[in-house]
This record gives structure tokens, sequence and C-alpha cells, in this order.
């Protein structure tokens, strides 16, 4: 309303009020005139104020809409840009962030009891050990109005399953087979039985497309323009900007109550990202690192909210022929050389476990006794170092991510001095993230890489599938005929108890033959307006019907 001041000022506030006296006095004339002369300045300032509607000053709507106390845009820093708007070819957790918003999946986790739900699922049978029968929820429609069908469902699993270049093969390979029933009745047929169907439906990278949309447009015409069934639609994305989304008035589960835009901006700098969390640019910060959060608590309008997290950090290393990390001795050096309560207490103020398994707890079959626990021994490391020939030490590069996990790079740059400490020199390799993915997806990777994983899977099956040598072959090559039978076992077996007692016995293999460096378990640290109630989520996903305005 700057406008609307500047216009009545060179009258003054003294001299209009004398005027509007005269007026007062004067003839029918001088009443007429006056009502005309406001009548102009008012239409004068109500163009001037309706000059904001321009469509050049969109962009600084958007960014300025939260100074209405009715404002319903939920503003979010991400710390990287999503990948993809392909739902099967990434495993990238910033990424599913943004898709949990526009798609749904069959089952969810629900936030309160962590027990799997349906979603677009109604209920589910087993028929028999390899066939699943689930009947869908009706009366669910697209963004684009396209009733969704067991069409989909048998549509989406198709595509994964039949083409292994995509990321999440390796997590629906064992469906052999789907058969529509009816309109809202599909099964589900797998190679062998498998325990885990259910959670697999459930995770990262299991929404459901359209299929009608996508058979008539086409693919590349759906990752420009993606439609799903979820609470927010599409609108746009500018790599390593932003992402805008806008409510859907149809959902199913009810039009979200709370907001109308979501705009995800991608903020990689972690002091950018505090620095719009305190001016008001953003609502929520995520991924804040230990140096940020006095920061975040001493400032009157920001709060920071912890939780815990099902995030592990370790070092994926090479086990193959001609790498010194393919000798178990040295790969065990490595990780005695590793003071992981150090690298806890001096970069992430307390905030994360010492790990020894990838599994741990609150997942389904963790070896609980190998959390919270680690070894080093600097000493013992030189001496299995000189068994191995290697008594003047080697060079190695490990590569990492910018951006990735709490205080990345610091992990890795402190983990470089550690071991120059037994003479292994390491040379760190800092890539953007998609040359990240790219390096990892292609298995170009040299002696080692730094990478933080979740487990939306919620299953031992998931953590461990990572050491498997046929889904990791050119990458690490890892390989231990005895834990790849324990792996096969477990994955068929459907009794819990069995299931659990094999994977117990996994882990302790892997914890003797460090095959990779596991380092901790990661605090989800969460940057959040005043303006706004926000609680984490171990998953670390953002769900905007649980983040209300105050």
């Amino acid at each position: 309303m700057d406008s609307h001041v500047s216009l009545f000022l060179p009258l003054g506030t003294h001299n209009s009020h004398l005027y509007i006296k005269k007026v007062k006095r004067g003839n029918n004339m001088l009443k007429k005139l006056n009502v005309l002369v406001i009548a102009i300045l008012l239409s004068i300032v109500l163009i001037a104020c309706g000059s904001n509607s321009d469509p050049a000053s969109k962009g600084n709507d958007i960014a300025d809409s939260n100074d209405s106390p009715e404002n319903r845009t939920l503003r979010i820093g991400l710390a990287n840009d999503m990948t993809t708007l392909d739902i099967h070819d990434h495993l990238h957790h910033t990424t599913e962030i943004v898709h949990r918003n526009i798609f749904n999946y069959l089952f969810r986790r629900d936030l309160e009891s962590g027990e799997i739900v349906p979603e677009l699922a109604e209920s589910y049978e087993m028929l028999d050990d390899t066939t699943w029968e689930i009947k869908l929820k009706g009366g669910i429609t697209f963004h684009n109005g396209d009733t969704f069908s067991a069409a989909d469902v048998k549509y989406t699993i198709d595509r994964v399953i039949n083409d292994n270049s995509l990321q999440s093969f390796i997590d629906f390979r064992q469906i052999a087979e789907t058969e529509i029933i009816d309109e809202l009745t599909i099964q589900i047929k797998t190679q062998q039985p498998d325990p885990i169907l259910i959670n697999r439906l459930s995770k990262i990278s299991a929404s459901i497309l359209p299929s009608q949309y996508i058979e008539e447009n086409g693919m590349d015409h759906f990752l420009q323009n993606p439609i799903g069934t979820g609470p927010f639609k599409f609108v746009d994305w500018v790599r390593d900007s932003h992402i805008e989304l806008e409510v859907y008035e149809d959902y199913f589960d009810g039009k979200s109550e709370e907001w109308d835009n979501i705009i995800f901006k991608v903020i990689p700098e972690n002091s950018t990202r505090v620095s719009e969390l305190l001016s008001g640019d953003v609502d929520i910060a995520l991924n804040m690192p230990p140096s940020e959060w006095e920061r975040i608590d001493l400032n009157n309008d920001t709060y920071l909210a912890q939780g815990e997290s099902i995030r592990r950090a370790m070092i994926i290393l090479r086990s193959t022929d001609g790498y010194p990390t393919s000798d178990p001795k040295v790969r065990k050096a490595l990780d005695l050389a590793i003071d992981n309560q150090l690298l806890i207490d001096s970069l992430l103020h307390g905030s994360a476990t010492p790990i020894s398994s990838a599994v741990t707890p609150g997942i389904f079959g963790a070896a609980e006794d190998l959390y919270d626990m680690y070894n080093y021994d600097p000493d013992r490391a030189k001496v299995l170092l000189e068994e191995a020939g290697y008594s003047d030490g080697f060079e190695m590069t490990i590569h990492a991510a910018r951006g990735a996990g709490l205080q990345g790079i610091e992990v890795v740059e402190m983990i470089a001095g550690m071991l120059e400490e037994i003479n292994v020199k390491v040379n760190i390799d800092i890539m953007e993230p998609s040359r990240f993915v790219e390096m990892r997806t292609n298995g170009t990777n040299e002696d080692g890489f730094f990478i933080t994983l979740g487990n939306t899977m919620y299953d031992a099956s998931f953590g461990l599938i990572m050491y498997d040598y046929e889904s990791f072959k050119g990458t690490s090559d890892y390989y231990n005929e005895k834990y790849d039978q324990l792996l096969k076992q477990a994955a068929v077996i459907m009794d819990q108890d069995e299931r659990e007692q094999l994977y117990y016995e996994a882990q302790h293999i892997l914890a003797e033959d460090i095959p990779y460096i596991l380092l901790h378990l990661e605090s989800v640290n969460v940057g959040v307006s005043n303006d706004i109630d926000f609680k984490t989520s171990r998953d670390e996903m953002i769900y905007p019907e649980s983040i209300k305005r105050k």
C-alpha cells in the first residue's frame, strides 16, 4: 500500500483536513466536485495497488506470500535438488520428498504407529505363498481427472520389473507378473515366497503412475508434465532453483486444510539456507548442520526441530581385485583407524550414534548388539597393514557428494586425517550430487565413496542388499559365500523368527569382514519458523498434512 500513501502525502495531513472543512461550507457544486475528486483519487489508488497483479511480478508475489497472516504457501529450503521426475529411476532422498507429495503408494507407513497401512489399496490377502491379491480404493482420480484403477498398478509394476536399467529394479525384481482381476482388484505373483512384498509397495520409488496419460502422451511428456493421485499437483521445476506444487482440489483423502502451494527452494549452502529461514524467506530449512543450531535457536522467530532418523553414514569400499581394499586386513585397518565417537563429538555435537551394522534399531532384523559400538585401535591397524604388505601405506580416493549427510564433507576430511596417521593418503573427490549419482549408477567409483542411506522398507533385507554381490557388481564387488546363502534363505522364509535369526548371523559376518566402513546413525535436524508446528519423521519425508499453521 505504499502507492496509496504517496498519493496523499502532497496534500499534507493538516491541509487536507482544512480543505474538507471548506468544502462542507461551500455550495452543492463544491460538494459534487469533492465527491468527484475523491472518486478519482480512489480509482487511482485501486489501479496502483492492483498493478502488483502484473504477471511480471509473479515471482515476487510467490516470494512475499508469507507476509499475510492467512498465508497458505509452505516454503521449504532443500540442501540439494531432486534428480528426476521418474519415480523408478532414483534412490535419492530429496527426490522422494518432492515425489511423495505428487504421487501415492499402495501402502504407507503410519506416522504415529509406524505400522504399514493401506493408502491407494483398500486391503490385501495372500492367496498362496506366491500370490497376493490387493483390493483398491474406488473414486480416486489423477490430477488430470483420469480414474485410478488396477490398470495403473499393473502398468507401474510391469514397467519396473521389465527394465533392469531402472534403479528401482533391484527392489521389485522378485515380482514375476501382475494380473488384473477387475477394475479395482489386482493380483501380484512373485518369483518365490516374498515375506516383504507389502514393504516393497510402501517404500521409496513405489508410487503409482497414470497408465492412460503416459500411453497417450509418452513417457518423455510425462517427465516434463507429471501427474499423480497425490495431495499436490506439479506446477514447475527450474533446476537448481525451485520446484513448485499446488493443492489438488479433488484429493481422495481430502484437500489440504493448511496449504495451497508448496515451494521447494534449492539452497545448497548451509549458511544461506539458515539466513533464508531467519529472514522469513523459507518456513522450513532441511539438513541443518550443528554449526547452525545455536543461530537458529537464539533467533526469536525460529526453532530447531530434532528427532531420530533411519539414516546411516558409511564409506562403501571396493573389494575389486587390484585395489588395496580387496584385502580384508586392509579394510579392517581402515576401520580401526577411525575414531567414530570423536567424529560424532567434534563435528556432530554428539547428535549421532556409532554403528557396526547397516541395520539399526527400529528396523526388523536389527542386530542390536552391533549398535552404539565401534572398533578403534590405530596401533592394531598399522600391524594389519604391514601384514597385508602395506607397511609404507598406500594412496586411495574417497568420493563425496556436496551436501551429503550431516556435515558429510567435514566427516570425510576428518577421516582422511585419521587415516593419514596410519600412512594412508586419502584424495577427497568432492562432487556435485548429479555427478555423484551418475558415478554410482555406472560403477565408475575409485577405492571408496561416502554415502548416507535410509531404510524406508523398514526391513533388514533392504539394509543388507547393498552387500549383495550381483546387485553391486562393478561398484563394490564384495562377496562372501556364507553371507550370500543366508541372504537368499531369508528372502523366501515367511516365518519372521527364522528370518530374524538369519539376518542376525549375516550382520555378524559383515562385522567381521568389514566390506564397508560403518560410521554412525544420524539425527534429523530441521530449522523451522515459529509460525508453524512441525515434527520430524524418521524417514525424513515432508508431510504437509502434519504441518500446521499457528
